[in-house]
């Protein structure tokens, strides 16, 4: 496991997709306010950090890995931030910054006492003021055939913004087909009408919404839930996120592996695990990773990351004293099937 997160700083892999504007409002509690049953916040201060594909790319540069991200920005200041936050190993050459496009925008608001932790109190979403046209999905294609070259795999992180569809997806994967590169999909509204990739790692309440299931501890149910998802995408793998519950992978033809959550389940955090994981994943199987191997990796990574406030990415260095931490036992397989 650790040679292989030696060999992460090798691999070369590209990000497209949709790009979003973590931004973190710190406030301490004053006073419950007399116009309603409401805290009054004294503002301390805002910070904005790339989500979405943007996460991803910062995780997976944090790892070690040479990232190209294609994707839209906006020329707003919610934009300009994120972007300044993108770290130097993220190139940004695929970056396309149309008139009139305003980044989306997550606005968290977190307040505690002087001596207390901030806790997230409430979360805003604003989203572009207009869909994404045909024409800025054209030139972000471009951009994506462009970024295809010499790389050793590619993530398309999907937030449901219209700016990447399977039918790119598809013209992607036939683009690095010859060279055998892995196309991994992150989805969140639309999991099942990508198919035909290398592999995708839905969290349990998207599965549970894209085949209208309840999972819970049921372990019967995960099992037809995740060979649906197999089926029903044709993907070679599917990795099942559980939260305090750890992970499921599922390959055709093999019998499940179901991973133990690593850390504890006391979370601090879980904003932009996913991003973490599907990262990690994609990283590890550029570097000639198994499927299972990177599903630890990413299994390692996902529960440091949670231990960390906000938009968060993972270093090698991290990454590597979790393994040595954990013992030659955690790399057991742990199967289950049926």
């Amino acid at each position: 496991m650790v040679d292989i997160v030696r060999r992460l700083g090798s691999a070369r892999i590209v990000v497209i997709g949709d790009l979003i504007a973590d931004e973190y409002v710190y406030g301490r509690v004053a006073r419950v306010s007399r116009e309603a049953p409401v805290l009054i916040l004294e503002y301390d201060s805002t910070e904005i950090v790339p989500g979405g594909a943007g996460n991803a790319a910062n995780n997976a540069a944090a790892l070690g890995g040479a990232v190209r991200l294609v994707t839209l920005v906006g020329r707003d200041e919610p934009g300009r931030r994120a972007e300044r936050a993108l770290t130097r190993r993220v190139e940004r050459r695929g970056l396309v910054r149309p008139a009139g496009f305003r980044t989306p925008v997550k606005t968290r608001i977190l307040a505690g006492g002087i001596h207390s932790a901030k806790q997230q109190v409430v979360r805003i979403d604003r989203r572009s003021s207009r869909p994404v046209t045909e024409q800025e999905r054209a030139v972000v294609a471009r951009a994506a055939h462009a970024a295809l070259k010499d790389a050793d795999a590619v993530l398309i992180s999907d937030y449901g913004s219209g700016l990447v569809t399977p039918a790119l997806a598809r013209e992607l994967w036939q683009r690095v087909q010859q060279r055998k590169v892995p196309v991994l999909v992150d989805s969140r509204y639309a999991l099942t009408r990508y198919r035909g990739l290398t592999a995708c790692a839905p969290n349990e309440s998207e599965v549970e919404q894209a085949l209208g299931v309840r999972i819970d501890d049921n372990l019967r149910v995960l099992e037809r839930a995740g060979r649906e998802i197999l089926k029903r995408t044709r993907m070679q793998a599917v990795l099942i996120t559980r939260g305090s519950r750890g992970m499921a992978l599922f390959t055709p033809k093999a019998p499940t592996v179901h991973i133990p959550i690593f850390g504890t389940d006391s979370i601090v955090d879980v904003t932009g695990a996913g991003d973490t994981v599907v990262a990690t994943v994609t990283l590890a199987l550029a570097a000639g990773a198994s499927f299972e191997a990177a599903a630890r990796l990413a299994n390692y990574t996902g529960g440091l990351v949670v231990m960390k406030r906000g938009t968060a990415t993972v270093s090698a260095d991290e990454l590597r004293d979790a393994i040595r931490r954990a013992g030659p036992d955690a790399a057991a397989p742990v199967t289950k099937r049926g």
